[in-house]
């Protein structure tokens, strides 16, 4: 139920208003005759949507609304106005009013537009709880998870896992498609465990030949191969007494996997071209894209070394498969990336979202960071718009490689605004036969095309 405040010079409109929406039973309603009151008001109640008349005498709809967004940027502004104060209501979403709409206003428009402010209130009361503190119900280290973003319960029942097997010495193995946040998971892991003080090294062991693999890992002696001019530390010794993770480990050679496989039993290894055994402590983390049982059954992986890293086991779904958190994931990103390009742009647009809502994310999480970056490195406006999309994005719909966007989910804004493009498009601009298409006044057209700046 939203809590709605209605600030409007004309009592007529005020009875109108509190009427339609108290009718919902979705709503709380208030109105306010008076705007000289208006702050005083805002103060002392709590809003989720304020809406707005501008023309008022004394105390100005902009008055009011810059009042707003400097004490309550958190309250969602619909900002009423007359076809002729078109300027008006500009200046207002300019100051971060939503939307508005024109008076006499149309009823179904009016609820919809109320609705999708609420829907953006409560993502952004969710985005800045989630800010705030991590609050995964019952997890006891919320600090260790700051990175890991999400509301699934799927997710939030892994890292209760996480915290369950971090204090144990085993090896872990996790798997998932890629970009799912396993490092991010091996990193949270040792951030819990007993070793959390001493170093945590990330190898992808998938870069590696296995020559140089055997070397970096295992470090080597002076001389042992040409180039080797000094003795070197490899992964391994650098990580003693913290946590080794290695990602990709089905990428691992069979001789590699043996030496491995002999750290994990015995631990010990030597240095290539050393003789002289090396002890070490370390915590192997492990993580892989692939089916390492099919891998066995190729020949591919050794079945012992399956069985030492897989003593806990963790799945890391696909994004498709926790797709309720993809509005924060994008907020979050959103607002790293304004950091990174200096940027100031405040919300992802509802077609924007939409797409990214309905994409399928082969790349994972780590994709969707990748086309929020592009898309904010681009942006040129407050708004993420579909404009700035990768252009792979919209390809993927516009040759239905992906889900088309089902008309339903398109605001009656969004739907006039194509229309009126297109229209626009068929008289080559001609504003008149445009309107009489339309089936509207030339005037009520240029309002139009100003709202939706189609020209």
């Amino acid at each position: 139920m939203g809590r709605i405040l209605a600030i409007d010079d004309d009592p007529g409109v005020l009875r109108y208003l509190f009427v339609l929406l108290m009718q919902t039973g979705k709503h709380e309603v208030k109105t306010l005759e008076d705007s000289t009151k208006a702050i005083q008001e805002l103060d002392q109640g709590r809003y989720d949507v304020l809406l707005l008349d501008m023309d008022m005498p004394g105390v100005t709809g902009l008055d009011i609304l810059q009042y707003a967004r400097e004490k309550y940027p958190d309250l969602e502004t619909i900002v009423l106005t007359g076809v002729e104060d078109v300027q008006l209501a500009v200046r207002a979403m300019k100051l971060g009013a939503y939307d508005y709409l024109s008076k006499p206003v149309n009823n179904d428009l009016l609820l919809l537009v109320l609705e999708r402010a609420l829907e953006r209130m409560l993502l952004k009361d969710q985005v800045q709880e989630l800010r705030k503190d991590f609050k995964y119900e019952d997890l006891n280290n919320k600090e260790a998870f700051r990175d890991i973003v999400t509301r699934s319960p799927v997710i939030i029942k892994t890292l209760r896992y996480v915290e369950r097997i971090a204090n144990s010495q085993s090896s872990v193995l996790i798997w998932g498609e890629s970009g799912t946040g396993k490092e991010l998971i091996a990193r949270a892991i040792h951030a819990v465990s007993p070793r959390k003080n001493q170093k945590f090294i990330a190898v992808n062991a998938g870069i590696f030949a296995t020559e140089l693999f055997a070397s970096e890992f295992f470090g080597h002696i002076k001389g042992s191969f040409s180039g080797a001019y000094s003795d070197k530390k490899g992964f391994l010794e650098a990580a003693h007494r913290g946590t080794l993770f290695l990602d990709e480990i089905g990428e691992l050679s069979l001789p590699i996997q043996v030496k491995l496989l002999r750290v994990l039993q015995e631990g010990e290894y030597f240095r290539l071209g050393s003789t002289q055994n090396q002890k070490v402590d370390v915590r192997i983390i492990a993580a892989t894209n692939k089916d390492l049982q099919v891998e066995i059954k190729k020949g591919n992986f050794r079945k012992d070394l399956f069985f030492r890293l897989n003593v806990n086991s963790i799945y890391l779904p696909s994004l498709r498969e926790h797709k309720e958190d993809i509005p924060l994931l994008a907020y979050h990103f959103l607002e790293k990336y304004n950091q990174v390009h200096k940027k100031q742009i405040r919300e992802i647009s509802e077609p924007v979202m939409n797409l990214l809502q309905q994409y399928t994310y082969p790349g994972n999480v780590r994709e969707l960071e990748n086309i929020i970056n592009h898309m904010v490195s681009i942006e040129a406006s407050d708004k993420l718009t579909k404009s700035s999309l990768p252009s792979y994005f919209s390809e993927a719909f516009t040759n239905h490689k992906g889900p088309s966007p089902p008309l339903e989910e398109k605001t009656l804004q969004e739907l006039e605004r194509e229309y009126i493009g297109k229209i626009l498009e068929k008289t080559g601009g001609n504003r008149s036969r445009a309107a009489k298409i339309l089936g509207i006044s030339r005037v009520n057209l240029i309002s139009k095309i100003k709202r939706y700046q189609l020209g």
